[in-house]
């Protein structure tokens, strides 16, 4: 057996408990369908001071669904665990999906890596020179921000306790989440830097 099922196996038989099952049901059943990251995304859109940090959040998590969910789930079609293991116990019912990489974990740092870095560079602003800086966030917003990456910690364990995901799956996941978020930062400096120079243009012009 494999370390990748031999940990499944170890949190089926000394994590798992009646106190914590439905729990992690909970959590888990959060991220289906991406409904809770999506309310999340319109918010941030809404409010004028972090509209720019939905706009990564939305590319990031749009980038990260395409190259998991379209490209890598289908080209390396792994099969869940709970088809795979004998004598582990799937608590929530047959995905319709394949396993690798973790879809719900890869969307949540997706966007919870689009606050993270924002929260830990700062969020990027030209100025009347077009040169780009970084404002720095408000404490408040770090602290929802590090609340966020707790969140997808839990969320991602989740997938490994109720025992649809592989731990590869999950690291992949979140590795892609967090790659599609740095992407994101710097697609969105692009974005401001070509609408700066666009503006020039039309002065001078």
């Amino acid at each position: 057996m494999d370390w990748d099922a031999g940990f499944l196996l170890f949190i089926q038989e000394y994590i798992r408990s009646d106190f914590l099952n439905p729990i992690m049901k909970v959590v888990t059943h959060s991220g289906d369908k991406g409904i809770l990251l999506i309310v999340l995304i319109a918010v941030l859109l809404i409010i004028r001071k972090t509209r720019p940090i939905g706009f990564m959040a939305a590319v990031s998590i749009a980038i990260e669904a395409l190259l998991n969910n379209v490209l890598l789930k289908n080209i390396i079609a792994r099969t869940r665990p709970y088809d795979e293991i004998d004598g582990l116990i799937n608590l929530v019912g047959r995905q319709s999906d394949y396993s690798f990489p973790s879809g719900h974990t890869g969307a949540a740092f997706a966007v919870a890596g689009a606050m993270l870095v924002v929260a830990l560079f700062g969020l990027p602003v030209i100025g009347k020179t077009g040169v780009i800086s970084r404002s720095k966030m408000t404490l408040t917003f770090k602290l929802c921000a590090v609340l966020f990456i707790i969140y997808s910690v839990l969320l991602a364990f989740s997938r490994m306790y109720v025992g649809v995901h592989y731990p590869t799956d999950v690291i992949t996941g979140l590795l892609l989440g967090l790659a599609t978020s740095a992407i994101a930062y710097l697609v969105y400096q692009t974005v401001i830097k070509k609408a700066y120079e666009n503006k020039a243009k039309t002065k001078e012009a």
